[in-house]
C-alpha cells in the first residue's frame, strides 16, 4: 500500500542532518485525512521520508505546555 502524503504548511527547520535531509515540524496530511503536526526527517525535495511522529493541535498544545516546564531549555 502506498502512503499519501501532502505538505499543507511548512513550519520550519528543527535541524539539519547528514546528506542534505531536514529534520522539520510540517502540518501534514496522510492518505487524504485531517492535517496533522508532524515531525520527521526529509530529503531535500521532499519526497523521501524517514520515520517521524503526528501530533493533533490538541496534542501539540500539551507538549508545548510540557516543554514549558522543562527548566533546562
Amino acid at each position: 500500500m502506498e502512503i499519501k502524503f501532502d505538505i499543507v504548511k511548512k513550519l520550519g527547520v528543527i535541524s539539519d542532518g547528514d546528506r542534505g535531509w531536514k529534520k522539520e515540524l510540517n502540518l501534514v496530511s496522510w492518505n487524504d485525512g485531517e492535517p496533522k503536526y508532524d515531525i520527521r526527517v526529509w530529503n531535500e525535495d521532499h519526497n523521501r521520508m524517514g520515520k517521524g511522529t503526528t501530533f493533533t493541535t490538541a496534542e501539540l498544545s500539551n507538549l508545548k505546555k510540557l516543554l514549558s516546564q522543562i527548566e533546562d531549555l
